[in-house]
């Protein structure tokens, strides 16, 4: 597990600047209700179903806006988060809309929120739509999440995104070296980040069980 200060104080600073933006609701979001189990939401707050996790390998993408936590998150098949790190997501302004009966985004380059899966995984990689004109990969380490292409990256975790997941240079290489094609990716909008906790909790009580046991001294 890694923590550092510098990157909880860079990820105030963010969470304080996108406080004035706009998000739009999403037409389906995660709700984790343990570290391995989710509802799906609908925008009304509704429960589509749940979604069991327990035994497979997966990432979850807490995405960078107000009311989340500006992480990913890597946890394997017995739960246990084992990496995480700062993310950035996609702008806000966005909206949805009813049209022909269905909720429909307009403007805005939110990330999108459900369950997904790997589609692709690209070492080198430039964005079709949006190339950069220096003629740089601006898309490396890529882990492809949507059909209309976001997808995990490196990126500057500054910056906010037009959809896409930005990580950090050492988040991003564990990551992909981890991650395999079909791996579920749960993008949500709140809080996984109590399950960290409850992980480092437990670290420490059994630590301090085990000086007990053995006598041993910190």
């Amino acid at each position: 597990m890694k923590k550092t200060a510098s990157a909880l104080l860079a990820f105030a600073l963010f969470t304080g600047i996108l406080s004035a933006a706009q998000y739009r609701k999403h037409r389906v979001n995660p709700y984790p209700i343990s570290a391995t189990k989710f509802k799906l939401l609908d925008a009304n707050g509704n429960t589509i179903r749940t979604v069991d996790l327990t035994g497979k390998d997966f990432i979850v993408v807490s995405v960078r806006e107000p009311g989340s936590d500006g992480q990913m998150y890597a946890v394997d098949r017995d739960g246990t988060i084992w990496w995480h790190g700062l993310i950035s997501s996609g702008a806000g302004g966005g909206k949805l809309v009813k049209k022909n009966g269905k909720l429909v985004p307009v403007g805005g380059h939110e990330t999108n929120s459900n369950i997904f899966h790997i589609l692709a995984k690209r070492r080198f990689h430039m964005s079709q739509t949006h190339p950069d004109p220096s003629g740089v990969n601006n898309m490396d380490f890529e882990l492809l999440f949507t059909q209309d292409g976001q997808a995990l990256h490196l990126g500057n975790t500054a910056a906010m995104s037009h959809g896409c997941i930005h990580v950090g240079r050492q988040d991003i290489s564990s990551l992909f070296k981890w991650a395999h094609v079909g791996m579920p990716v749960v993008v949500m909008r709140g809080h996984y980040k109590q399950f960290l906790k409850q992980e480092v909790d437990q670290f420490i009580e059994d630590l301090h069980q085990y000086n007990a046991a053995t006598g041993s001294h910190k």
